[in-house]
């Protein structure tokens, strides 16, 4: 098992509707470490990293549009290498 970083920015109505408590909950089920927090443009920024393949189905859960309540109009990701190791996957404000 490889173990990636990746840093997500989703874009659409995400701010407001439960989409960074929905993230950390499905990224805890994945296994994965991390955060979600709200940016000031409207946008949510999703650091997440563990098993490549469960940070993939995390990556797929956002593009596929997250809580119901959110409207996802686009995911940009790039690989990350956080300065630190995070030891669970947390919301921030």
């Amino acid at each position: 098992m490889s173990k990636v970083c990746t840093i997500a920015w989703v874009h659409g109505t995400v701010q407001g509707v439960g989409f960074r408590y929905s993230t950390q909950r499905e990224a805890l089920q994945l296994g994965l470490t991390g955060y979600a927090r709200n940016m000031d443009d409207g946008s949510v920024e999703v650091v997440a990293c563990g098993d490549a393949e469960q940070v993939e189905k995390l990556v797929a859960w956002l593009k596929a549009g997250g809580p119901r309540s959110a409207r996802v109009e686009k995911v940009l990701t790039e690989p990350h290498q956080p300065g630190r190791e995070y030891m669970n996957f947390g919301s921030r404000y």
